[in-house]
């Protein structure tokens, strides 16, 4: 599958002459990094796809993310080294829905084919600020949705490595199943709260399709990560919708400040239910270091905060 991106203006010419420059270079070298063993290279943009991927790969592909753990995945910055990696890849896969248009003026130059993961999600749009209109692009948090993901990964890796075809469709197939049952297990987990704590309210509007799936009302204090975020008319409205729906407790995400939602906790009463893991896993000896982990800790979490469970 190819993808188009969004291009970027700017630096773009400049960005494509050091692409041109690095490309020759490496192939020169015979590519990137001292790892070479051989398997085909899978580059995706973030930790929580690169986690994804290995567990449809299996043994035949050697996969990498372009961003480490901890990174905020809306405003990242690309270096050189990104570049490198870019452009002796195999195959690159993005989430698409216009998250890492940081990416476009690289990826947008390379001969490397690329899929969208995305592809076939019914998005949900963003309904406020600059955003407004837009798909919300955090469809991987939804276990339904990931189930998806994990198809058009097999479809690719199959384009990508034929002769093990089988083995990256019966890999996805597992996979799948266990997406699933964290998907059961939250949906039986909340089916008992009452219908006014049946709401997930968190900083960034990054649990929509996971509301979705499990009939929670979401309410976020902005709706996607930016430089300037956190206005007193969006504290205010976050404090105004837990006071009115008694909502027991809220979240905030790993890789942003929870200054603002500790705020709503002051005015409002709620206590802070804790921290949900979003755009990046945690390092192996961290709560997340796989993408079911991170579903599995942010859905028991969202679960026992709401129901009043002590932690």
């Amino acid at each position: 599958m190819k993808v188009g991106f969004h291009r970027a203006s700017g630096r773009r010419t400049l960005a494509a002459a050091v692409l041109s420059v690095l490309a020759f270079a490496l192939t020169a070298c015979g590519g990137v990094g001292a790892e070479d063993d051989g398997k085909k290279v899978v580059l995706t943009t973030f930790t929580v796809l690169a986690d994804m991927a290995r567990n449809v790969a299996g043994e035949h592909l050697r996969v990498e993310s372009i961003t480490k753990v901890g990174a905020e995945i809306h405003g990242y910055e690309p270096t050189p080294g990104d570049i490198k990696k870019a452009a002796t890849a195999d195959l690159i896969l993005d989430n698409g829905l216009n998250l890492e248009a940081w990416f476009a003026q690289f990826v947008a130059d390379l001969d490397v084919p690329h899929a969208v993961v995305s592809e076939g999600v019914a998005t949900i749009d963003i309904g406020e600020d600059a955003y407004r209109g837009k798909p919300n692009p955090h469809a991987w948090m939804s276990p339904v949705n990931a189930q998806i993901y994990v198809d058009n990964m097999v479809r690719a890796f199959t384009d990508l490595d034929p002769a093990h075809a089988e083995a990256y469709r019966a890999n996805g197939a597992a996979y799948k199943t266990q997406l699933a049952t964290v998907h059961d297990d939250l949906v039986a987990a909340l089916d008992t709260l009452p219908a006014d704590q049946r709401a997930l309210v968190t900083c960034e509007g990054a649990f929509s399709y996971l509301a979705r799936d499990a009939g929670l009302t979401e309410k976020y204090i902005w709706p996607v990560n930016a430089e300037q975020q956190a206005t007193p008319q969006q504290i205010g409205s976050a404090i105004d919708f837990v006071r009115q729906r008694g909502v027991p407790a809220v979240f905030c995400e790993s890789t942003v400040s929870d200054a603002p939602m500790q705020r709503v906790v002051e005015a409002s009463g709620a206590r802070f239910g804790g921290t949900l893991y979003v755009d990046s896993l945690s390092e192996a000896d961290g709560p997340v270091p796989t993408y079911l982990q991170l579903i599995r800790h942010d859905a028991n979490l969202i679960a026992t905060a709401l129901a009043g469970v002590p932690q």
